[in-house]
This record gives C-alpha cells, structure tokens and sequence, in this order.
C-alpha cells in the first residue's frame, strides 16, 4: 500500500480510496466563496498540452512551461499500466497559452520517472524527481520499494549536464516535489523521512553558498498527520500545496499558506473552482500572480489527469499581485562625484520577449538593414532611439541629484539617464523576488569624444541616402549602427582606435580606420565613406525587400539541440509577423540551417524542427498557414568553413545556426528600411 501511495503521489494520478480520504482539521480556514465579483476565477483545459494519459506538474520555465507526462510510445510500463514518466515542454503564446508540447530533454528522460521539476530564475540550474537508481536501473529499498530522489543538472551546450543527486537524499525514504525560491535560497519538498508528522511532510533545505544544508520539516502550521505533496513556493511569500490532512472538497485539495506570517499563518484551502471532488495539485503562479496552471483529474477532462490553466486578475486572494517598491535614484558626475540637476529620467521595462518599452514606446527601435556584404541578404538591427524622441522624461533629478520612483515587483527595469554634456547612460534595475535597491546611484561621465561626421558618397560624387554606418570600437569590440539619411555624425570615446563602415544593398563599400589617440585624436574629425555600385544595381531599384529577397534571422536562438525557442529571442519573429500584417501579399519561406557538428540525419530533422517551431509562432501572431513554408537545410549550407570535422570556435559555429527567410512572392514595393 505504501508503494502504490508513493508512486501515486508522485505522477499526480492519486486514486484515495476510503483509507486515504481526507480528514478534518481545525488547522485550516475555509470558505465556499472565496472569489467576490470582480476577482473571478477563469480556468480552462488547456487541449493542446493534454493527451489521453497521464500529464501532471508544470512549472514555468524560459517562456513556456516544463511537465510531466505518461504520453510517450517507447519504453517501459509502470505498474499502472502507463509509460513512465517523462518531461515535455510547451511554449506560451501571447496569450500565455500553452502550444503543442515537444520532448524536454534527451539526456533527462531516461528508462527511469522523471517528474516534477523547478528552475532557478536565470534557468541555469534545475532540480527534479527521478526514481533512485544505480547505473540506469530502478533501486529498490529493503521492502522492496523503489524511492524517489532530487537531482540538480546545469545548463550546457548540447543538452543538461552534471547530473547530480542531492546530500540529502536516502535509500530509506523519497524525496520529491521540489520547488526553488524566487532568490534561489531555499529548496521545499516532500518527503517521508523519519521525524515527519504523517506520511509525507514539506520541508526546506537552506543554499549556504557552497551546499545544500539539512532540511528543516516546516511543522505543524503546514503538516498533517496525512500526507503534503507538491509544494510551489510564490516572490510573494505565499506557499502552494496539495494535502489530504485536512477538511478538504475532494481528495487532494490545494492550499495555501503565507510563510512569512510565521506562527500566525493560517493554512487556507483555495476552495472551488480550483478544487474539486477528485485530486487536485501541482498548482504554479506566475511571477506577476495572475495567472497559472494546476493539475487535475475532475471530471470532463480528456485523460488521466490533465493541466488546467487559470487566471485571476487581481491575484490569488488578492495576495499574490506584485507589491510597489519605492526607490531613489540618486544621479552625481562620475569624474568628481558632484551631484547633477535636472537630468532626465526615464524608466524602460524588459519584456520577456526582448522588449524595453515605455507607455507602449520601445527604446530601440528595429530596422530592416542590408547585411555587411552589401548584398541582397538583409537583416533586423535594433537601433536606440535619441532622447528627443522618446517623449517627456518621467521625472528629473532635484538640487540634491535626487529621484523618487515606485516600481513594480517582479520586473526587470532599463533606467535611461539623459542630461546636456554628458553621455547618456543606461542602467539596469530588477525587482524580481519583490526586493530591490532603496537608493538606485547612477554615475554619467561628462563628455569627452571626438566628433565623426561625414557622409556616404557614390564613385561619381553622388551622396547616397539611407546607407547603415556601422562603428566598431576596437577598445572593447562594442559595435553601434546608424542610419545616415543624408550625413552622420558620432561621437567617439576618446584613446581608441575604430573601424568604420558604410554598407547599402548592391553597393560595396570601404572600411575606414580612425583613432581618437593622442592630441590629433581629441580633434573633431571628418570623412566621406566612398561606394560602388555593384554590377546591374542601375537597372534594378536598390533599397527595396522584394520576391527572393533573404532576411536572416540570426538573433532568433533555439534551446540547446531542441526545437523550441529560447525566452527574449523571438523579436525577430515578431518584426517579420508585423511586417506580414502589414504586406497581406508577403508569402514566405522559412529556412532553418544547423552547424556541422553532429549526425547529418539528425541535425536535418532538428532543423526540420525548429523552422516548423518558427512557423507556429508566426500563426499565433495571427498569419495564415498558406503564407508560410517550413524548410529544413540541417548542415548543407554553411556560411563559412566550417564543415564537419574542421576545429572551429563556438563563435564560427552559432554563425551557421540560423533562420533564414526567402520571400517567394510580394505584391508591393517595400523598402529595405523598415520600422515596426
């Protein structure tokens, strides 16, 4: 009986027949309303996750969501009858619903249950369940009981890595469930361990630095003489779990309790429409409280147990929306600490998507620009938008240099400081895990550069418009693009030496060297960049994206030898389904190409994959199937030398890795510069 409770507690398929049902407890507070007009709970089964089986315990991870199913055709058979369990990964449209679903990890799901999984915030490291085993075989305990344990894996190249088991872990017992702090801290879980208050107890292990440390049952606040399981641990203090200790609607009911309330927490049972009279668990809320998804197998479901996603807009209770966190930006000269009046301010957000807006105003702006060949191949460039144009400031510094500012919990912040004489400088800020800085110091530096100017000319003295400008300071590598509608001017730092140069479609251009060095160097400075025209540009209109035009998507990154994207890297795509919306006759074909490492077979269907992952997000965006084209190149067409077998650095190697896209047909004249 023990066996069967543990394994079904831990694949979320939790058949609690009458020795298991729930028992009452004074300990919890309940209520049948719980959600008044105006905070209503939606929830929805999310179809496109969910299959005839066993899908259970997602938690959020990149900009999608990391699960648990039984789905699969291969392998072996649990005792119920079902595969054994192992990770999948859905994407977030922009709705935050879950897309059709792919494998996780090749190294992670193994002949073995892979289960519940937390990431840290930076999605290096993760921790999961897995049965205890030895060399890939199942381990079983003295009475013949497979246990479950907590593994840790990092982040690496081709897939996860340094698979680990934690200090903590027994033959004797399982421990399973985990879930990570927003600051990375503390690891809850459940575990039946001696010295528990019932079957399976929640507990906490603290990150000293350099291990985990003992862990700590979180006591009777939490615990029941009955069994706590599928912990997830909310920025906002607040503690989600699933129990059949106490007076409950079904099996297993979710619950929830505020930890940093200490003795005076009171456990609080979510009550309907999040629980029912069958089990529910595994419930995850986003960073901003709002929305989430949880595990059930209720009734109307399409398998075993199914993922069902909620929202609440002003949060679980109200006590899960990210609070205000008031700050003060103090602004002074980084050359002699002097405070500065009247700077500018102004507050950027970071979107999960790569966007830093303010009131819907992007600081960079994206631009459709010929690539450094001056061929036909172009690509998007985010170029920063001068102070002039992004509108009032949102506050100026006072005598004192100061600046006070509310920011909200859970964001990350781009501070933009402006101020005649001074460079502007751009300061990132977050607020994730609700904490942050009360005084937010911003050093600027006064000006000191020298002045580039020029323009871009024809062979024949012409001056050649919309050219890119591109400065590359040779001190750092630091590269800045500019548009030089008729002329440019640029302010280079001062003792380095830079590389300038002028591209345009069908033109080739020269490569200019300047120095800022010395006395010479501290003088303003003056060039005109010199181009020709290549062979039949005078027949054909140059600047314009038209059929066979190729715009290579070099920043659209994909998740280690996997098909789904990687969070913040699908502005490109974004750019290309704006452009598409606005070019209803635009039909297109998406090309992804691999490196030239691996099997030929298999980097041709990775990259299969991944263009058809490209075109599901092009359809969320709203474009038609019939408009788009997936191709798959694998290794067959890299851009540079190197082939397979030949050394090359990681660099040479993400050069290959791409999006490519080829217009197959276009019914309107579009310039090549182009703004979202």
């Amino acid at each position: 009986m023990k066996f069967r409770l543990a394994i079904l507690l831990f694949i979320g398929c939790c058949f609690f027949h009458s020795p298991l049902t729930a028992q009452k407890s004074s300990k919890s507070k309940a209520a049948k309303k719980l959600y008044e007009k105006g905070n209503e709970v939606k929830i929805e089964n999310t179809k496109k996750v969910n299959s005839r089986k066993v899908d259970f315990s997602p938690t959020f991870y990149q900009n999608g969501i990391v699960f648990a199913s039984s789905r699969g055709e291969e392998g072996a058979k649990g005792k119920e009858g079902d595969r054994f369990f192992e990770l999948y990964y859905a994407r977030l449209d922009r709705g935050n619903q879950p897309l059709k679903p792919e494998p996780f990890s090749l190294k992670l799901n193994t002949k073995l249950h892979e289960g519940p999984v937390t990431f840290s915030r930076d999605g290096e490291t993760m921790y999961f369940t897995r049965s205890n085993s030895k060399k890939g075989f199942p381990i079983a305990d003295e009475t013949g009981i497979t246990r479950l344990k907590i593994y840790q894996a990092k982040k690496g190249y081709l897939d996860w890595q340094d698979i680990r088991e934690l200090p903590f872990n027994n033959d004797q017992y399982s421990c399973m469930h985990p879930t990570l702090s927003a600051d990375g801290k503390k690891l809850y879980f459940s575990s039946d361990m001696d010295g528990g208050f019932g079957g399976y107890d929640l507990y906490v292990s603290k990150w000293d630095g350099r291990k985990w440390g003992v862990p700590k049952n979180l006591g009777r606040e939490v615990n029941t003489s009955r069994n706590e399981v599928f912990p997830f641990v909310h920025s906002s203090g607040n503690l989600f779990f699933a129990s059949n200790g106490y007076e409950g609607v079904g099996g297993l009911d979710i619950y929830i309790i505020n930890l940093e309330e200490g003795k005076n927490a009171v456990v609080t049972n979510l009550g309907e429409p999040f629980n029912s009279p069958k089990d529910d668990l595994g419930l995850i809320l986003s960073p901003e409280g709002n929305y989430g998804f949880f595990t059930s197998n209720r009734k109307g479901g399409r398998g075993k147990d199914d993922i069902y996603r909620f929202e609440v807009e002003e949060g679980v209770w109200g006590r899960t929306r990210p609070g205000s966190i008031a700050a003060t930006i103090q602004v002074y000269d980084a050359n002699n600490q002097a405070v500065i009046k009247d700077a500018e301010i102004r507050i950027f957000e970071r979107t999960a998507n790569g966007l830093v807006s303010r009131t819907n105003e992007d600081l960079y702006e994206s631009v459709l620009l010929p690539a450094e060949d001056g061929g036909a191949t172009l690509s998007f460039e985010s170029v920063r938008r001068e102070s002039d144009a992004l509108g009032k400031p949102d506050m100026t510094t006072d005598k004192r240099g100061r600046a006070k500012y509310e920011f909200t919990g859970e964001k990350q912040y781009l501070i933009l400081i402006t101020k005649d004489g001074y460079n502007t400088k751009e300061k990132a800020y977050s607020t994730i895990g609700n904490t942050g800085q009360g005084m937010i110091t911003i050093p600027i530096r006064a000006i000191e550069c020298s002045t580039l100017s020029g323009q871009i000319k024809g062979v024949d003295g012409s001056i050649l418009k919309d050219a890119v400008v591109r400065v590359k300071n040779l001190c750092n590598s630091h590269e800045e693009v500019m548009i030089a509608e008729q002329a440019f001017s640029y302010c280079l730092p001062l003792d380095c030496d830079f590389e300038i140069t002028a591209v345009k479609e069908r033109y080739t251009g020269q490569m200019v060297r300047v120095s800022t060095k010395g006395r010479e160097g501290r003088k303003d400075q003056s060039i005109d960049l010199m181009m020709t025209a290549m062979e039949g540009t005078a027949k054909r209109e140059p600047s314009v994206l038209s059929k066979g035009s190729v715009i290579v998507l070099d920043n659209l990154y994909y998740e280690f030898n996997q098909a789904f994207i990687q969070a913040g890297s699908t502005r490109e795509l974004e750019n290309l389904a704006a452009m598409m919306r606005q070019y209803p006759s635009m039909e297109i074909e998406l090309g992804s190409h691999t490196d030239a490492r691996g099997q030929e077979q298999y980097n041709l269907d990775l990259s299969m994959k991944r263009a058809q992952t490209a075109k599901q997000f092009l359809l969320a965006q709203g474009i038609e199937e019939n408009r788009i084209k997936a191709v798959g190149y694998g290794e067959s067409r890299v851009r540079n030398h190197c082939r397979e077998g030949v050394q090359c650095s990681e660099q040479e190697h993400q050069f290959n890795r791409r999006t490519e896209v080829k217009v197959l047909k276009l019914n309107a004249s579009v310039e090549v510069r182009y703004r979202d």
